[in-house]
C-alpha cells in the first residue's frame, strides 16, 4: 500500500493526484471523512466495488453509500424534492448520510430494494477534492476490521489493509463517530442510525 500523510486543510496536490490515479485504474483507496477513515472505489468501477466487498467480509446484501463533492452534484444521481434539497442546503457539507431515490446514473448495485442510494458530502477537504478531481462519486464505506470494529489510527489503518488497499491518504485520528443517516426520500424525514451531527432540525 502506497500511504501519504496530507494537510487537512490544504492537502497535497501531488498526494491527490496520487490517490485519483488509482481510482482511474480501478484502485482500492483509505482517506478520511469528517468522522472516520472511509475505504473507496470508483462508483462505476464494478470490479472496484466487488473488491470492496471482499475487504470487508460484506455479502452483495451490503449496501454502501458514496461521497459527492457538492448539494449540486447530487441532483445528477439522486431525486431531490424540495423538503430535502431545503434540509440538506442547512447540513451540508457535514457528517450525515442522506437517503434519496436513485436517479438512473446510479449502478443498480448501489441501490436498496427501495430504489434509494445513501450520498455524503462530508466537512472534510481531502474527500470532496477526490470527488472533484476524479469526476465521479466515490464509494463511502468505513474502514473496520473484518469483524467490523472501527479503526481510528491510521498506523493500526495502515496495518490491516497495506496487502489488501492500494493506497491511503492520512490526516492522523479521527474522532471515530460514524455519520448519521437521515432517510429523505419521503414526505417525512426518517432518522436511520444517530452518528455524528445535530439532527435538531428534524425534530
Amino acid at each position: 500500500m502506497e500511504y501519504y500523510e496530507l494537510h487537512p486543510d490544504n492537502p497535497q496536490k501531488r498526494y491527490i493526484n496520487k490517490a485519483i490515479e488509482v481510482l482511474k485504474n480501478g484502485g482500492v483507496i483509505i482517506y478520511p471523512t469528517d468522522t472516520v477513515y472511509g475505504l473507496g472505489c470508483d462508483i462505476f468501477n464494478r470490479e472496484a466495488v466487488e473488491r470492496i466487498y471482499m475487504i470487508k467480509n460484506e455479502t452483495d446484501t451490503k449496501l454502501f453509500s458514496f461521497l459527492c463533492p457538492d448539494l449540486k452534484d447530487i441532483s445528477k444521481y439522486a431525486k431531490v424534492s424540495d423538503y430535502a434539497y431545503k434540509a440538506m442546503k442547512k447540513l451540508i457539507p457535514g457528517p450525515y448520510t442522506f437517503v434519496l431515490p436513485a436517479a438512473k446514473e446510479v449502478p443498480k448495485k448501489l441501490w436498496t430494494k427501495r430504489k434509494t442510494v445513501g450520498i455524503r458530502i462530508p466537512d472534510n477537504e481531502i474527500a470532496r477534492t477526490l470527488t472533484k478531481e476524479l469526476g465521479n462519486p466515490i464509494i463511502s464505506t468505513s474502514a473496520t476490521t473484518r469483524k467490523g470494529e472501527l479503526l481510528f489510527d491510521p498506523l493500526e489503518i495502515r496495518r490491516v489493509f497495506n496487502l489488501s488497499v492500494d493506497l491511503m491518504l492520512s490526516m492522523g485520528a479521527l474522532n471515530g463517530v460514524p455519520s448519521s443517516i437521515v432517510d429523505l426520500s419521503s414526505d417525512e424525514p426518517e432518522i436511520i442510525r444517530e452518528g455524528s451531527g445535530d439532527l435538531s432540525i428534524f425534530s
